[in-house]
């Protein structure tokens, strides 16, 4: 038990202290806006809360995740009805295009647990939320970002993410993510 809370805490050190300012610094030259540690805003509507439950419920029932569909879901009822203020909600990574829309990224370590996957799935919906309730005509996107592949050179074993994450739109791993960030080859030269 020590072990493991020990290889925890050099996670979640290295992805704040390395990997976090590692991907600003990469995505700074082809972005038009490049933030860790990103204030999406404080706020949610108590329907878009209902919408995120729906597709939890229906995702748990063994529904494909289809995370464009669920965005439009949630875009529909952002500002619509009593509003949830909280303490504001950072995201790990934020960057936004040059043609306007935002990727929201939440940085995980390289085997997350497959019990988490519904929590992170929240996560990423409500993001979504709180971002269209501030900005309800904005593009935007929010993913898992798992910054390396411990099976490398084998590809990341992405089955246990299968039913709640939608695995061609909202997870990048390793080569994905980076080269996403910095260009076709930034992974092999970074």
């Amino acid at each position: 038990m020590a072990l493991y809370s020990f290889i925890q805490s050099l996670n979640t050190t290295f992805g704040t202290s390395i990997f976090e300012p590692a991907a600003e610094a990469i995505a700074k030259p082809d972005f038009a806006l490049v933030k860790k540690q990103y204030v999406i805003g404080d706020k949610i509507s108590k329907q878009a809360q209902a919408v995120i439950q729906e597709i939890i419920d229906t995702l748990s029932g063994g529904t494909s995740p289809q995370k464009n569909e669920e965005i439009e879901r949630i875009r529909s009822v952002c500002t619509k009805g009593d509003i949830v203020t909280s303490k504001p909600v950072k995201v790990d990574l934020a960057v936004q295009d040059y043609n306007g829309m935002f990727h929201l990224f939440d940085l995980k370590t390289a085997k997350p647990n497959k019990s988490n996957f519904k929590d992170f799935k929240r996560t990423l919906l409500e993001w979504v939320a709180m971002f269209l309730h501030e900005n309800p005509d904005a593009n935007v996107q929010s993913y898992l970002a798992i910054p390396y592949n411990p099976y490398e050179p084998r590809p990341y074993e992405r089955w246990t993410m299968a039913g709640m994450i939608d695995l061609k739109t909202e997870i990048k791993v390793a080569e994905e993510f980076w080269n996403f960030l910095g260009g076709e080859n930034a992974y092999k030269i970074y």
